[in-house]
């Protein structure tokens, strides 16, 4: 596929008049009421994608599945007919990528671009299945040493080097051959406006965030606690990679943050700002989902339990220093195909999950109670059960009245037969516990509750 060339400027393109139910499910990515659709959104027609600002050939589209994913009419929103796998790129483009450098340098320093013909700064593989009324969600670190185009390389490279398909030809290769369905591109810039048009976000900051880079006007200065962050304050905790996890601790600050747009976005405060939101919407995101495939997305994710939700990261580890030059995050291929068959619908010889031994699986204790009687004790029983691989990680950074049994490998059925056995907690699907564990408990007060007298 040849390259692209690098464009700070997009192609014109007729401007379209956008109903704001549009640019409340690009937003919310499924995740707001589709009930506030009900009156907007025959403006324009069900088949146009008025927020696509590629120009893909025939050979480009033919990546993405062309059978429909919704059905509709004047009576009812449309609705998903089947699970939709959708590719999502957060694109980051500065001065230095575009050829014209000259054109759009900045007062001297390597700013950003509003552009979408870029590195991927974050890819992430979205699967929404209304036969098990779940959403999954697999972040992709964006150093995956993969093919690009029969060459070995990041994977982060195919956006910039040929757009949304050959990323999505890129993704389904890595992923065994699942098929994409459709794709959307958000350029790092809009990420800002948006949260500072939804009054910002509340996230806890799980420690001092301290970087300076002059040449990209990079400055990043949060301080540790639960708070609300602005635009700004969001992309740099978003943008922070410079701890000993890398790459690999801004995905989970990102699932992090997910988390917390998705509750936050239920608000109805949010509608208010329905019209800030729009303006940035067009002018920042990329994509060929169609306005009928929009709305049946927004009410599937509408009626998606949170704890059907199920964040993931694709299993891997970082490279060493004397293997490569450079570095990469390895996929482990053999637990990318089983995640592939669990939660994205490759039909393999896998199968439903198989119960896992207790004893062969890692079990990380992160504790915010701060009691080491509570840790001791939730340790001896897990080992009278026959968790024989047990052990304790730093300490979560804020206080949790409900603990979290963090199924951080995928590994949703080990999860739930610990809930059981603990009694306490919820369990998660995401990727913020330890990356050496299969499970990660962050022990909160509702141990304490039950075993309190024990204590």
């Amino acid at each position: 596929m040849p390259k692209q060339p690098y464009s700070s400027k997009l192609p014109p393109k007729p401007k379209t008049r956008i109903p704001k139910w549009v640019g409340i499910s690009v937003l919310l990515a499924g995740v707001t009421s589709a009930s506030m659709a009900a009156g907007a959104f025959l403006a324009v027609s069900l088949g146009s994608t008025p927020l696509l600002q590629s120009d893909l050939s025939d050979e480009e589209a033919a990546f993405f599945t062309q059978d429909d994913i919704a059905t509709g009419n004047s009576l009812r929103l449309p609705r998903l007919t089947r699970p939709v796998n959708v590719l999502v790129l957060g694109v980051k483009v500065t001065s230095s990528d575009i050829e014209d450098y000259e054109a759009v340098e900045a007062d001297g320093y390597d700013a950003l671009v509003d552009s979408f013909e870029g590195l991927s700064d974050t890819m992430l593989l979205l699967r929404f299945d209304p036969s098990s009324e779940r959403v999954s969600v697999l972040s992709i670190p964006r150093d995956t040493r993969t093919s690009v185009d029969d060459v070995v390389t990041k994977i982060n490279e195919a956006n910039r080097d040929g757009g949304p398909a050959l990323s999505a030809q890129a993704v389904s290769e890595l992923m065994g051959g699942v098929a994409i369905d459709r794709y959307m591109r958000i350029n790092v810039q809009g990420v800002e406006t948006l949260i500072d048009a939804l009054g910002g976000v509340e996230v806890n900051v799980p420690r001092d965030m301290k970087y300076q880079d002059d040449s990209q006007h990079l400055y990043i200065n949060l301080e540790a606690g639960e708070q609300r962050l602005d635009g700004d304050k969001a992309l740099q905790f978003l943008r922070y990679r410079y701890d000993d996890q890398g790459d690999i601790g801004r995905i989970q600050r990102q699932q992090m943050m997910m988390r917390a747009l998705t509750e936050q976005a239920l608000n109805p405060t949010t509608i208010g700002r329905l019209p800030k939101i729009l303006s940035v919407i067009q002018s920042h995101v990329d994509t060929n989902l169609s306005v009928e495939e929009l709305v049946a997305l927004v009410g599937f994710g509408a009626q998606t339990d949170r704890s059907n939700v199920q964040m993931l990261m694709l299993p891997g580890e970082f490279s060493s220093y004397e293997d490569y030059e450079l570095s990469y995050w390895l996929p482990n291929y053999s637990e990318i195909d089983t995640m592939a068959a669990q939660y994205f619908g490759l039909a393999n010889t896998y199968g439903a999950a198989e119960a896992v031994d207790p004893a062969s699986l890692r079990v990380a204790i992160q504790d915010s109670t701060y009691d080491d009687f509570a840790v001791q004790s939730l340790t001896d029983s897990l080992y009278n059960a026959g968790y024989y691989n047990v052990f304790i990680d730093r300490s979560w950074p804020q206080p949790l009245s409900e603990t979290r049994i963090v199924a951080q490998s995928g590994d949703l059925r080990s999860a739930e037969t610990v809930q059981r056995f603990l009694g306490v907690g919820e369990v998660r699907v995401e990727s913020t516990g330890n990356l050496e564990s299969d499970i990660t408990i962050q022990l909160g007060h509702d141990w304490l509750d039950q075993h309190g007298e024990a204590l």
